[in-house]
């Protein structure tokens, strides 16, 4: 009987030993990559934990200089009235009122003269303060009070400047827990006559500092220059002990030392503390002048405890990915066929999308400048697709003399939101050829869109109106991101919360207006700007696009840095919207100043501290003298202080233009705005030597711009408030 051999198959266990060495390898590389990954995962964490909290320290000391400036500023500018007033003292408590009046951080304020200066007043200390929206004015003059011993009245007099107190709870003034900066005043002779001081409340403190979360249980402190808690989570600890006392009970205090003496010494850094085996990250930073000093702290859990957790996962997904090669491994050779099938789909695809993409591209204006003959208008435009094509859309054109603009961002992507876009443009300027009004525009559009829109898609719109000749703007919004309007400050328009187009019929849009001057802009975008996402899924967002459109006059060179900006923030992140920017820069109509400076403002109470600072940059020009400086700079404050918190309706976007021109030994200043008409010439004069009870309320603005300025005068031309006040120099 003849016995068969048994043939092998060696190309199969090639295969097979292929297969498996395969397997193993990438075995090896899985666990390589989970070890490297680990590795690399924790220094990341920990930059990032770096990053994000000195960003948010920052951020910050950022917002609390921001406070202890303009309280510093408000009675800094206040020195010169106060001097003025010590011969009156019983004028003084109307500068304690001026400063907490006129400026919202400032919740108290005094004018304690020096014992013993005036004969008739040995002890003398009026005070004003905020209560809710009330002003109160008493006494701190009182034996049970003792002032001179104060030491926001002692320390000021003994260093000669300014100076913030510690934290104290003020029984018998203000009754809350504060911290006061006080500088001394000196008479015309040398003499310390009194101290004149800003109070502010440490509750805003709190909420600033209270609301850092950069982690679930990261947690934020202060202190002051003598190691007083002015802010804890635990508010039982403020101005009860110090950080000296606290850390002294500490049993492991070495580490909790060090951050003691550089917290006290005024550094900055960051120290790795451990305590009872759990440990904190602490980065702490000081606020320069004050003499204080904040941290944050992070728990080891809140930046590693991820990382921990993930490594089971890892373990666990490394077997998976093991399991699915060994899948691939088996389907790859039965899947080429299919792969070069899918690969001609594709190409043939990407070739028709291709045309499309320059069919749509070519439904939108693209020539910048369109109209290169007008001086008055500078546009640019631009628009990027997530995708070969896209639903966003700009469109504008010019007719009587008027620009009709829009932007818009139909919901979804790919062809069906560019079929959409098609339509919308389509119909937008169906509707824009007879029509000035940018309601009744996006009021047709939405009944046309909403007839025939069958899939529910919707599109986020905003239209506008610009008359190039008067610089007037009126335009409705539907739905889309505010646009920004660029003048001395950068912030976007108030919208009405309409619904985008689309959504149903028959809905009412409200129309809205405002004005543009001589170089102001528009910038319009879409959400694909804001929303752009890095790496790391951070959102480009409004700060930068406030910051990027900074420096910049021309509306190319604003579009190109905004490119580059979000180009750097996403780096190599994929394009996750459409992103579409349309720029309209006004240079015609408007008002130009003849005056060599000019300055405007936005009718909101924060934009006063940019006052200073314009009249110091003609002080130094002029090289005018201190007391006159200061002096202008408070006629001109209560003039624009009126204008900003009357002239306009509340809740409206206004401005108000100073001017300053300086012919021969004169210098005018012209405070002009748009507000209702209102003539301060009219005022009748004011009886300072009155008592406050018998001296009627408000007029003592206006009386001290008379006594200041050598000539005032008002006038309404163009539907403006033009104020000339004159003052020989």
């Amino acid at each position: 009987m003849n016995k068969k051999k048994s043939i092998s198959n060696p190309i199969g266990k090639q295969s097979t030993w292929a297969g498996m060495l395969l397997v193993f390898v990438a075995a090896l590389t899985l666990e390589a990559t989970s070890l490297v990954q680990s590795y690399f995962s924790r220094k990341g964490l920990e930059a990032e934990a770096s990053n994000r909290a000195v960003a948010q320290i920052e951020a910050t000391h950022n917002k609390i200089m921001d406070v202890i400036n303009q309280a510093e500023a408000a009675v800094r500018n206040s020195v010169w009235i106060a001097q003025w007033s010590l011969t009156r003292p019983d004028s003084l408590h109307r500068v304690c009122e001026r400063i907490v009046e006129g400026n919202p951080v400032i919740v108290g304020s005094t004018v304690a003269l020096v014992p013993g200066y005036d004969s008739q007043h040995p002890l003398f200390a009026p005070y004003c303060c905020r209560e809710a929206d009330t002003l109160t004015t008493l006494s701190l003059a009182s034996p049970e009070y003792d002032y001179p011993s104060k030491e926001w009245f002692v320390k000021p007099i003994e260093c000669g400047k300014g100076y913030w107190s510690e934290p104290y709870v003020d029984t018998g003034g203000g009754e809350i827990l504060m911290t006061t900066y006080s500088v001394p005043i000196q008479d015309p002779n040398g003499q310390t006559a009194a101290v004149l001081t800003g109070d502010i409340s440490l509750e805003w403190l709190t909420g600033m500092m209270g609301n850092i979360k950069i982690y679930p249980h990261a947690t934020s402190l202060m202190i002051s220059r003598e190691g007083k808690w002015m802010m804890n989570h635990q508010m039982k600890l403020v101005t009860d002990q110090t950080i000296i006392e606290v850390v002294d009970l500490i049993r492991d205090q070495e580490d909790f030392k060090k951050l003691e003496r550089a917290m006290l010494s005024g550094e900055s850094g960051n120290i790795l503390i451990s305590y009872k085996k759990l440990k904190r990250y602490v980065y702490y930073a000081p606020v320069e002048r004050t003499g204080w000093s904040m941290c944050i702290i992070i728990p080891d859990e809140d930046i590693f405890g991820g990382v921990r957790k993930n490594n089971l996962l890892v373990a666990i997904m490394q077997l998976l990915g093991l399991a699915m090669l060994i899948l691939i491994l088996r389907t790859i050779v039965r899947n080429q066929n299919k792969y070069r099938e899918l690969n001609e789909r594709k190409r043939m695809m990407e070739n028709e999308l291709h045309i499309a993409s320059n069919i749509q591209m070519s439904m939108v204006p693209k020539v910048f400048p369109p109209y290169p003959e007008r001086t008055d208008l500078d546009m640019a435009a631009d628009i990027v697709p997530a995708k070969e094509i896209g639903g966003d859309m700009y469109d504008y054109f010019m007719r009587d003399n008027k620009l009709i603009f829009c932007i818009g961002d139909v919901s979804g992507k790919g062809i069906p939101a560019a079929l959409v876009m098609a339509v919308t443009r389509s119909i937008f300027r169906t509707m824009a050829a007879h029509q000035d009004s940018p309601s009744a525009i996006v009021t047709g559009m939405n009944n046309s869109l909403s007839d025939m829109n069958e899939n529910n898609m919707f599109v986020t719109f905003f239209c506008g109106v610009l008359d190039m000749e008067t610089g007037h703007i009126k335009y409705c919004n539907a739905g889309h991101n505010p646009p920004m309007i660029l003048t001395d400050t950068i912030k976007a328009i108030p919208v009405k919360p309409n619904l985008p187009l689309g959504v149903a019929m028959g809905i009412t849009f409200e129309e809205q207006e405002t004005d543009l001057n001589y170089d102001d802009a528009l910038f319009l975008y879409t959400d694909g700007l804001s929303e752009a996402e890095n790496l790391e899924h951070e959102q480009f967002g409004m700060e930068r696009i406030e910051a990027a459109l900074h420096g910049h006059k021309k509306s190319e060179l604003h579009l190109k840095n905004m490119q580059n900006e979000v180009e750097k923030f996403v780096g190599n992140a994929p394009q996750s919207d459409d992103l579409t920017m349309l720029f309209i820069h006004y240079l015609g109509g408007g008002r130009q100043p003849a005056a060599n400076h000019r300055l405007t403002l936005a009718n909101e109470v924060g934009e006063i501290s940019k006052l200073a600072l314009f009249i110091e940059s003609i002080a130094e020009e002029y090289n005018l003298d201190g007391s006159l400086v200061a002096g202008i700079n408070l006629a001109l404050e209560e003039a624009v202080t009126n204008v900003i918190l009357y002239a306009y309706p509340e809740d409206t976007l206004g401005h108000v233009e100073i001017c300053a021109d300086k012919q021969g030994d004169a210098l005018t200043f012209v405070v002009a705005d748009k507000g209702k008409p209102f003539d301060p010439t009219l005022a009748p004069p004011v009886d300072i030597t009155l008592g406050a009870e018998e001296r009627r309320i408000g007029g003592l603005g206006i009386h001290l711009v008379r006594t200041i300025m050598d000539s005032v005068k008002y006038a309404r031309e163009n539907d403006m408030n033009i104020l000339t006040m004159t003052k020989n120099i």
